[in-house]
């Protein structure tokens, strides 16, 4: 009985590694979504790939949540020693996560912070990195994550539910605030933004024009 709960475990934590590769050409749905699916919550995604979504969204989401996406490989080393010093300090400690990782988290794990939660989550994310290209990896993020209070699922999703358009038609301002509410869409709103949500959204949509999309838009595709 032991070594089959082992066994159990181990294809477990395995499973990940082998469904990776074909998300390359499948598109995939979050643990969230599954989780609505199965408590008989609402969830709606219309898929859009990269390509079909307005480019200011892109930018100004991985400006918002991870500025050197297109320089590490799945981790933000700089960024994981920033976190911890600050917890030895005795301060706050910010989200550190890469678009990769939060990736990782969706697809295969559970919300929350945990140290165990951490410790699968980062070989997952160099095993992302190293799998699939930036461009689908950003693609992905940008189709699961949640955007809304009512399993609002996904770029398409959220530009329909805040605006009424879609993704394609986003402009720089709307893919900013769409960026400022990815943290909390549920306390959070793109389509009546408080004045929070409107200061980060025109950061966001400022620091936008900074982002170098070369890793996602055909010049380096790993």
């Amino acid at each position: 009985m032991i070594r089959r709960i082992i066994l159990v475990v181990l294809l477990l934590l395995l499973l990940p590694y082998a469904l990776t590769p074909l998300y390359r050409f499948v598109n995939p749905v979050s643990t969230l979504m599954i989780g609505r699916w199965i408590t008989g919550a609402t969830v709606s995604r219309d898929w859009a790939d990269l390509g079909e979504m307005s480019p200011a969204l892109p930018r100004a989401v991985v400006g918002a949540e991870d500025a050197k996406f297109c320089a590490h490989r799945g981790i933000d080393w700089d960024s994981v020693r920033d976190v911890i010093e600050d917890a030895q300090d005795g301060e706050v400690v910010r989200g550190g996560s890469t678009i990769t990782q939060q990736v990782a988290k969706n697809l295969f794990l559970w919300p929350g912070r945990s140290v165990v939660r951490k410790a699968l989550e980062f070989p997952l994310a160099l095993w992302i990195d190293f799998v699939l290209p930036k461009r689908r990896i950003l693609e992905i993020y940008l189709n699961i994550a949640e955007w809304g209070p009512d399993g609002q699922f996904g770029a398409e999703e959220a530009a329909a539910h805040a605006f009424g358009k879609t993704a394609a038609a986003l402009n720089a301002r709307e893919a900013g605030l769409l960026a400022a509410i990815l943290p909390n869409p549920v306390t959070r709103s793109a389509r009546q933004p408080g004045p929070a949500v409107r200061r980060m959204g025109g950061t966001y949509a400022a620091r936008s024009q900074a982002v170098v999309a070369s890793c996602w838009t055909g010049n380096r595709q790993q």
